[in-house]
């Protein structure tokens, strides 16, 4: 229900009303009537519990409703004011638009219908923590308000320290994303948790609006850590621009809504300083920028580049390298970032957007998960395996088809039972 408490639950029963009946046979009791014709008891149960103390200010009003639904909800602070709330898609929680404040008192006032037509509404007041002195994580959302992405920019919010696997599903039950018009997706964890990242089974369709709530401030998370600050972003879906790189070719191709518009050439990283193969996404653009590998493995080097288009946290871009011109298209010098012409890298840089794909292939090394924004480097349903929390039905991948038994053979019989 979003809460886990360890209070007893809030509940009510309301039975309807006898059903009256006339007719030329004999009275009946209501009690006779078949068991298909009585109204069923309305259950309602609440978290948190009344005068519920030391609740976090991530806290939800949980509800779960039997023998009918929940038909309003009104939550107000210690000075009247009223919390505005949304409810989750499953309506087990009605979720508070911004955190809850510390060391105030909250009362929640909950109505639930019964299919009989009855209501019932029930109050609980609880108390927020004083403000955590527990070190807080440390979390990043990859998506600014207002802006324009590409068509496969995946929602990532990253975490310092990395999320423990135990703690993921708390983590993800306070990530919402809402599309319009809807392209429903998931969440999926890099194996290590430092990032997670929300995506359809396909590209977003351009214009889609993409809103994002990271509502983790005040969320215990593990033993020893609480969630630092809520963090929201509401931005667009441009148009569709993919880069295709191949290193059997040394070519780029740039495609617009699947029409190639220039093919460039390029160089790659050496085979001491390997490009990565896989399937990344621009994370960031810059005009000019310098690059200091000093201390780092076969680095050493300062150099100021124009037209930089990150792809991995590793360091691949793809950049302007005037110096390697006579190279590309035939051999590669790079350390691993993609080098195209001044010119070209100009050019491109009119025409990409944050979140554009970019794929290669054919090098000597693949891309790692998590360097980068690696979320359409696996299929779908390797994709959902990282969700911490079940997928919704209409988004987990088709079973796998069971084979046809050869003619003589015994029909396979599973392993196991259960669910």
């Amino acid at each position: 229900m979003g809460l886990r408490w360890r209070s007893s639950l809030l509940s009510v029963a309301i039975t309807a009303a006898p059903l009256v009946l006339v007719a030329c046979t004999a009275d009946r009791k209501p009690d006779d009537r078949p068991a298909g014709e009585r109204a069923a008891p309305v259950e309602l149960l609440v978290t948190p519990a009344d005068q519920a103390r030391d609740v976090p200010v991530s806290a939800e009003v949980g509800t779960a409703v039997k023998g009918g639904r929940v038909t309003a909800v009104r939550i107000t602070d210690d000075k009247g004011a009223e919390v505005k709330a949304e409810p989750r898609e499953d309506a087990s929680a009605w979720v508070p638009n911004k955190p809850l404040q510390p060391r105030r008192t909250y009362t929640a006032e909950v109505t639930a219908t019964g299919d009989s037509g009855k209501t019932v509404t029930r109050k609980t007041t609880f108390t927020t923590l004083a403000k955590s002195t527990k070190p807080a994580i440390t979390s990043t959302l990859y998506f600014s308000d207002g802006r324009t992405y590409g068509t496969a920019m995946p929602v990532t919010v990253a975490f310092d320290p990395p999320i423990a696997k135990q703690d993921r599903a708390d983590v993800q039950r306070r990530l919402f994303v809402k599309t319009n018009p809807a392209q429903p997706g998931a969440w999926s964890w890099v194996p290590d948790g430092s990032q997670v990242y929300y995506r359809a089974p396909d590209f977003w369709r351009p214009g889609t609006t993409i809103s994002v709530r990271a509502g983790l401030q005040g969320l215990p998370i593990g033993k020893g850590r609480v969630g630092d600050v809520d963090r929201t972003a509401t931005a667009k879906v441009g148009r569709q621009v993919a880069l295709e790189i191949d290193n059997a070719t040394k070519q780029m191709s740039v495609r617009r809504d699947g029409k190639l518009l220039r093919k460039i050439p390029v160089s790659l990283g050496k085979p001491s300083t390997p490009t990565s193969s896989g399937k990344m996404v621009i994370m960031e653009k810059h005009d000019f920028t310098t690059f200091d590998t000093r201390g780092e493995p076969d680095g050493g080097y300062v150099v100021d580049v124009a037209d930089a288009q990150r792809l991995t946290w590793g360091g691949e871009f793809i950049h302007g390298a005037p110096w390697s011109e006579g190279d590309q298209g035939n051999r590669n010098v790079s350390h691993g970032c993609t080098n195209i012409s001044a010119a070209a890298a100009n050019w491109l840089m009119g025409v990409t957007q944050v979140g554009d794909l970019v794929t290669v292939k054919g090098t000597e090394v693949k891309l790692e998960p998590g360097n980068g924004w690696t979320a359409w480097n696996v299929s779908w349903d390797d994709f959902v395996k990282g969700s911490a929390l079940p997928v919704p039905a209409g988004l987990r991948p088709a079973p796998a088809q069971r084979p046809h038994a050869a003619a003589g053979s015994p029909t396979p019989v599973p392993s196991g039972t259960g669910g």
